[in-house]
């Protein structure tokens, strides 16, 4: 996905969320329990995957059910700009940096160029090179060679380094370490790209505007006076090599051989990423993006099929957002603004310290990025249930209130358990409208357990103790 890296970069185990066993009622276990102790549930949902801003690959495709041909999907996406040809023909891809060896294989005799020019044959098979360049060329025992050196397959065959690749690959030594770039044409590129960045099994006009998206991206983002172009990940855009290749993605790709997108005369930055929820995010409001009026914030009717059009709620337990964010004391409230493309710019974290109250504002992306949340179009429900302060052991029968928050949140319960039983339910609440806050008595007869629960989570439990009779 084009450029997901910079919005979203998924920290995996950046939050562990711990569940316990329980009954619920019919003693149907519910996915999520949050554990004792572990404070506020905050309940993230949200919609579509990756920063959302230009062309949604799903609602791509669903444009493409509709009917819609390839430069009527373009247009929807990227307004004002234009179809055209590129002149480039080559483009240069990092395949491997900073590394110690690297293991090249082909199964044809191969020529090495050296730095002077002079090509030498390399034996087919698998050659492990380091950073001396000390190859068994020309027949002999081995000797070193001036790089950069330039591998170039013999006719109809290919290089693998990990990947098979096309085209040739260039070993350079930088800082003392190897650097591999892949250099081919720019159409036998995508040809690696297109499949890696959307299924081939979809439609042709999905794929024809992946192709020309695609290229536009790679052209537009080429780093100027650096030795290649574009990286082979998610800091550019995926490109798997010979590997990935599909015939409906490489017809695609044939098909708009030469096509860009254009903004006046430049190639335009045709970003793009998976499912946009149903709304695309401007390049101002993500990136802070000037000069790009090609890139607003536009419906994406279409994008209604993808599987990540909606997603949550994803729970996350307050102890393990404060972790996760770096906010010091008890995270006891999250509220968020969001930009004029409805994303989040700032989460608002209300913690507590010693008996003080202070505020946290955490960027929207910097928050998705540390839970792992699909995007930063989300919104943070929350359950709290707080027990009275003090909370010494009560009669039994005693009037006890308690106070909590259900904000952003639907259905919610409240259960009780009292020891060796099941939860079952005591009461539906009806918070607040704007707050979410609720005021809810309790008449325990014996120490009970109490907890706000959702279908489909239960936040953590308080507990009432009552003394013993007599």
């Amino acid at each position: 996905m084009a450029r997901l890296a910079v919005a979203l970069i998924a920290v995996s185990a950046a939050v562990a969320f711990a569940s316990v066993p329980h009954a619920a009622r019919s003693a149907s276990p519910l996915p999520y329990v949050a554990p004792a102790r572990s404070g506020v549930l905050f309940l993230f949902s949200g919609h579509g995957w990756g920063h959302g801003v230009g062309m949604g690959q799903w609602g791509a495709q669903g444009y493409a059910q509709q009917g819609y041909t390839y430069d009527q999907i373009l247009a929807a996406y990227y307004p004002g700009t234009t179809l055209g040809q590129t002149s480039a023909t080559s483009i240069r891809v990092l395949l491997a940096d900073a590394k110690s060896s690297l293991t090249m294989s082909s199964g044809q005799p191969l020529t090495v160029e050296d730095a002077d020019g002079v090509d030498h044959t390399l034996a087919a098979g698998r050659t492990t090179l380091t950073p001396a360049l000390r190859l068994p060329v020309d027949g002999g025992p081995g000797q070193a060679l001036t790089p950069p050196l330039t591998f170039s397959p013999a006719a109809g065959s290919k290089l693998t380094l990990g990947r098979t690749y096309r085209g040739q690959i260039v070993v350079d030594v930088v800082n003392g370490k190897l650097r591999a770039i892949n250099v081919l044409p720019l159409d036998q590129y995508l040809y690696g790209v297109v499949p890696a960045e959307e299924p081939s099994s979809w439609l042709p006009a999905a794929l024809d505007a992946q192709a020309v998206a695609a290229r536009s991206y790679a052209l537009a983002n080429r780093r100027a006076a650096s030795s290649f172009d574009v990286y082979a990940d998610g800091r550019s855009q995926m490109y798997l090599g010979v590997s990935a290749e599909k015939p409906s993605a490489t017809q695609a790709v044939n098909e708009t051989s030469g096509e860009v997108l254009l903004f006046g005369n430049h190639v335009a930055d045709t970003m793009f990423s998976s499912s946009t929820g149903g709304l695309t995010q401007s390049a101002a409001d993500a990136f802070g993006s000037a000069g790009k009026p090609y890139l607003p914030s536009v419906k994406d009717p279409y994008d209604s099929i993808s599987p990540y059009h909606d997603w949550g709620p994803v729970p996350v337990t307050a102890q393990a957002l404060g972790q996760a964010l770096g906010v010091t004391g008890r995270v006891v409230d999250a509220t968020v603004t969001r930009n004029s493309s409805k994303r989040v710019r700032t989460v608002k974290l209300t913690s507590l310290a010693r008996g003080t109250e202070s505020t946290t504002g955490v960027a929207g992306g910097l928050t998705a990025s540390a839970l792992a949340l699909r995007s930063t179009w989300f919104s943070v429900g929350v359950l709290s249930l707080q027990p009275p302060v003090p909370n010494p052991p009560v009669a039994s029968g005693t009037r006890v209130v308690l106070s909590g928050v259900a904000r952003g949140v639907r259905g919610v319960v409240v259960q009780q358990r009292s020891a060796g039983n099941p939860w079952t339910q005591f009461k539906r609440i009806t918070p607040r409208a704007k707050s979410g806050a609720f005021r809810l008595v309790v008449r325990p007869s014996a120490t009970t357990d109490y907890r706000l629960s959702t279908p489909q989570d239960a936040a953590a439990p308080i507990r009432i103790r009552v003394k013993p009779s007599g």
